[in-house]
């Protein structure tokens, strides 16, 4: 494919699963940089995705697929939220036969397939020397196995949960906070008109930073969170203890979605991703269910009712927020500054307030939760606020 290559070479840079805001922001500072270094910048659209689908002949209009970045095109999008290169949880290493595309459906006839190989020749089709995937763990999976396989990858971390290895701070989990605790003082003027339980769930499949950091905050009275199987009577008895002892008679819990009681993850529906994982989504549902079911035993016999919120995609849209317009920035920079000093195979992160980088296969090789005895009280179901703070990083909580 013919892309006007420069002298010092093409950079290409995508962005996988989940939409957060800030993921624009480290598209225009990598693109930028890399053109006043002078590179060429592609990016490739919807993910791996565009690896996987893209048609390696010179006549093919692969414009789906991918685009040639300029500044005009970076600096308007650079302000907002979401990602304009679109994004996929496409796998290239398992592809179900159904999702190959049309052109490899006979050399790949498989039920599940890799196409590895194929996201190596596009790759080369593309005259892409250095490539920046922008993503969570399951995306940054595959830019391992890439990396492997002798490709040239910087990485950069994203996901809301904060819970990629390695690092103690991910694209878009500042906004999320922000708009949690945003959105729970909105909805706690009904909770108090009302005097209710308000139940909130919050994303979060296996790591509960997002319910941990705005309950340490104020916004909410207990959290429960997927590392700490709970007892939902016990939490009744404590959100109505909070309730009687609030002056306006209304008590908050949050509900990370992977949160358990007396059994496995609530699921939507039992289809999984690319990456195996289920569609998540529920819990807030059964809580909210059983507390004022048995509200009764802590009330003098009377039902205390419950406004049950599930904020999902309101605090992953919109614009980025300071926190989420500084650090994708200065890791789009980082990730330019391993490139030109020929450095490959890392993440760039924040580690205790520093920005530093460290081998990608963290990212497989580990994982990011809460560390329950250090940060979380079981019996309390509320963060610990003793003796955690000082020399710690600023978002508190990290998994080493």
């Amino acid at each position: 494919m013919a892309t006007g290559k420069t002298s010092k070479g093409v950079i290409g840079i995508l962005t996988g699963g989940g939409d957060v805001p800030g993921l624009n922001p480290a598209i225009r500072a990598v693109t930028i940089r890399a053109l006043g270094e002078g590179y060429q910048v592609l990016g490739i659209r919807r993910g791996w995705a565009g690896l996987v689908n893209l048609v390696r002949d010179p006549q093919a209009d692969n414009g789906e697929w991918v685009q040639v970045l300029t500044e005009e095109v970076v600096n308007r999008a650079g302000r907002t939220g979401g990602t304009f290169l679109h994004s996929s949880r496409t796998n290239p290493m398992s592809v179900k036969r159904d999702a190959v595309p049309d052109h490899l459906k006979a050399a790949y006839p498989d039920e599940v397939n890799d196409l590895v190989p194929e996201v190596l020749k596009n790759l080369d089709f593309l005259g892409i020397d250095h490539l920046i995937p922008i993503g969570g763990d399951d995306t940054l999976s595959v830019a391992v196995r890439l990396y492997r396989e002798g490709v040239k990858v910087i990485a950069i971390p994203k996901t809301m949960d904060n819970d990629v290895p390695g690092t103690d701070y991910c694209i878009g989990f500042s906004t999320c906070v922000t708009r949690t605790i945003e959105m729970i003082n909105r909805l706690r003027t009904s909770a108090g008109s009302h005097e209710r339980f308000l139940v909130v769930e919050v994303f979060g499949r296996y790591a509960g930073f997002t319910a941990m950091l705005p309950t340490m905050a104020g916004a909410a009275n207990r959290c429960v969170i997927p590392e700490s199987p709970f007892d939902i009577e016990r939490l009744t008895e404590l959100l109505s203890r909070d309730r009687t002892r609030n002056p306006s008679k209304y008590a908050i819990v949050l509900v990370s979605e992977g949160a358990r009681f007396g059994g496995d993850m609530v699921f939507t529906d039992l289809s999984r991703d690319a990456f195996g994982h289920a569609k998540l989504g529920g819990i807030g549902d059964l809580v909210s269910a059983e507390l004022q079911a048995r509200s009764p035993a802590y009330n003098q016999g009377r039902t205390v009712n419950v406004i049950n919120q599930k904020l999902g995609y309101l605090v992953r849209g919109g614009d980025p927020d300071a926190i989420d317009s500084i650090v994708p920035m200065a890791y789009g920079n980082l990730a330019l500054d391993l490139l030109l000093k020929g450095v490959h195979g890392r993440l760039v992160v924040l580690r205790n307030g520093r920005y530093d980088n460290v081998p990608i296969d963290v990212v497989t090789s580990s994982k990011k939760q809460v560390n329950v005895g250090r940060y979380y009280s079981a019996e309390r179901m509320r963060p610990h606020y003793h003796n955690i703070f000082e020399m710690g990083p600023l978002f508190i909580m990290t998994s080493d």
